[in-house]
């Protein structure tokens, strides 16, 4: 192998024979010919250098943080509140096994709205459906929780868990288990960001707090999520769609733990009636205020009860409660996560 050290040394030596040749040349070479045979013996010996052309960067997607454009999607997640099997749970809540495909889907509703910004002030909304439902029939068709979350004007995000399939029961399946509710939050945060277009923006995600919504039989999960979820320093509110049928100390804890950083909404239909009056009596017995509107600017540490009137009914709540689209309009009480 030749030693490139020694390359000077040789390019000197071949530019002397080069010379002496072309001397040579030059004195039996008619005049006018000399110039060019000279120029031609020199471009001949010139080493030939090969440039390689620079690899290209490989460039990291730089996807635009506003969504160009309104992004729903159905994904199956691995910390789901289902499948579930009640016969790995001691406490036997409910009746539920992983051969029955009322407890074995585990797919979440996924929206992200036109216009969200993820360097904004942003919020997740985590909506948790009722008895009898399917996230893709009831949820995102006829309550069009997704819809609103567009029709409003918050820099919010949905995420929506399918619970026991159109099946009568509030169980909360893998919620019952501690801190299960913080690594459905960690995956969602990473399924959001892969839908907005880059999963690197999963920590943009995890950063956003959370809002979690309760509709009828959705007040078990919430009730647990909250209880020992282990994200509530992300939690900034509760909302409660004609849903509080009970898990009335998990509400009531959850509001002493964090009095000015928390928000509560509570409407209520005749089928709940009873249990918001009692839980207002909770409250007075513990000096606790709260109001029974709401104020244009919900703000943190306020707490909100809501009697229905006359027109309103259950199956329809989530759409016609104390307004039309009471989602959105709640979400537009809060300034601070303005899209």
């Amino acid at each position: 192998m030749r030693d490139k050290r020694l390359q000077p040394n040789l390019w000197s030596t071949a530019t002397v024979a080069l010379f002496a040749v072309a001397a040579s040349v030059l004195a039996a070479a008619p005049p006018g010919a000399a110039a060019a045979q000279a120029q031609s013996l020199f471009q001949a010996q010139q080493p030939q250098v090969q440039v390689q052309a620079q690899p290209k960067r490989s460039s990291r997607p730089n996807p635009s943080p506003i969504a160009q454009e309104a992004k729903t999607r159905l994904v199956e997640f691995e910390n789901a509140p289902f499948p579930f099997d009640s016969g790995s749970d001691p406490r036997k809540r409910r009746t539920a096994s992983l051969e029955n495909e009322r407890y074995s889907d585990p797919r979440v509703l996924l929206h992200i709205p036109k216009g969200f910004d993820i360097r904004r002030p942003g919020v997740v909304v985590i909506f948790f459906h009722g008895h009898r439902a399917t996230i893709k029939r009831d949820v995102l068709d006829r309550q069009r929780v997704a819809d609103q979350i567009s029709l409003s004007k918050a820099n919010a995000v949905l995420v929506a868990p399918q619970f026991a399939v159109n099946a009568s029961d509030s169980s909360a399946g893998n919620f019952w288990s501690p801190g299960l509710f913080t690594l459905f939050l960690n995956e969602a945060s990473e399924q959001l960001a892969i839908l907005h277009g880059f999963l690197g923006l999963a920590r943009d995600f995890d950063k956003l707090n959370v809002i979690i919504v309760g509709y009828s039989g959705g007040f078990a999960p919430v009730a647990w999520a909250i209880h020992h979820g282990g994200s509530n320093e992300r939690m900034r509110g509760v909302i409660l769609l004609d849903a509080l049928y009970g898990e009335l100390d998990k509400f009531e804890k959850w509001i002493a733990g964090d009095r000015y950083r928390r928000f509560f909404v509570s409407g209520y239909l005749g089928s709940t009636r009873a249990r918001n009056l009692q839980f207002q009596q909770l409250l007075d017995n513990r000096g606790i205020k709260y109001r029974m509107a709401l104020d244009e600017r919900i703000r943190p540490g306020s707490i909100t009860f809501l009697p229905g009137r006359s027109g309103e009914n259950h199956h329809s709540y989530v759409t016609r409660a104390w307004t039309d689209n009471p989602l959105a309009d709640i979400l537009n009480r809060l300034p601070e996560y303005r899209r």
